[in-house]
């Protein structure tokens, strides 16, 4: 029988191709988003074991329903992937925004474990993975609630694998940098070391076929994050006030 996965935010970008790769390795894929127009023409055809759903993960029992309807006995790896970023030039900032980041960002991380977890823990046998960010590691002038929202999915990764030791389910937290996608298309700053959507998922998938608890690339992303997170906060807060003096006084 084939192994099952489920990824949220696999629509596009980073999702679609992590559920590409793992059909293309003989799992039952299921993808969800809000919109799963946004999939390739064709793609049953293509990727006959990929089945869609049309789901919002802040909608939690909508989320479960889904994941229950796909794998009745459980999940072998779920991919908490969904995220927005809402970022801002302004001194004053969009608090309604914000709201929607954590709700999506943190909110779908926990509705789509919780979708899993049940019958994982009932197995002994899963793997539960988010996808967070490197600028988890750090607040960045203007992405507020982007930094927030990724840092406690990387706290809470760390929290459940000290939580879930024992009990035969593996948790992953997954750190990229610029991945070129839908989202990361939107943004107007330079974007050092972007990598091709394809590309990160390889990169991911291997980092979760191996079980790594914390996986943060590219390497050179990595070496800057860790130096900056290590910084005196007032060294750090003077470096990246030289971005925030160019904003809007708004």
């Amino acid at each position: 029988m084939a192994k099952k996965i489920f990824i949220t935010g696999g629509t596009t970008g980073i999702g679609w191709e992590l559920a590409k790769a793992y059909a293309r390795c003989g799992y039952d894929v299921g993808v969800c988003g809000r919109d799963i127009s946004k999939l390739p023409m064709g793609y049953e055809i293509d990727f006959p074991s990929v089945k869609a759903y049309s789901v919002d993960v802040t909608d939690a029992p909508a989320l479960i329903a889904a994941v229950d309807e796909f794998a009745p006995a459980g999940l072998d790896i779920i991919i908490a992937n969904a995220g927005i970023g809402v970022g801002s030039k302004k001194r004053d900032p969009n608090f309604e925004a914000q709201r929607k980041v954590f709700a999506i960002n943190v909110g779908g991380v926990i509705n789509a474990f919780e979708a899993a977890y049940h019958k994982m823990f009932e197995k002994k046998s899963g793997h539960l993975v988010a996808i967070a960010s490197v600028a988890g590691f750090v607040g960045l002038p203007g992405n507020g609630a982007y930094s927030g929202s990724k840092s406690a999915v990387i706290k809470m990764c760390e929290s459940m694998q000290l939580d879930l030791k024992g009990t035969g389910l593996d948790v992953t937290c997954v750190c990229p940098g610029f991945i070129d996608t839908p989202l990361t298309q939107k943004n107007d700053h330079p974007m050092p070391f972007l990598m091709p959507a394809e590309k990160g998922a390889m990169l991911i998938k291997n980092a979760i076929d191996a079980k790594t608890k914390l996986f943060i690339f590219p390497w050179p992303m990595r070496i800057i994050m860790t130096v900056m997170d290590k910084m005196p906060r007032c060294l750090y807060r003077f470096i990246m006030g030289f971005q925030f003096a160019n904003y809007s006084k708004e």
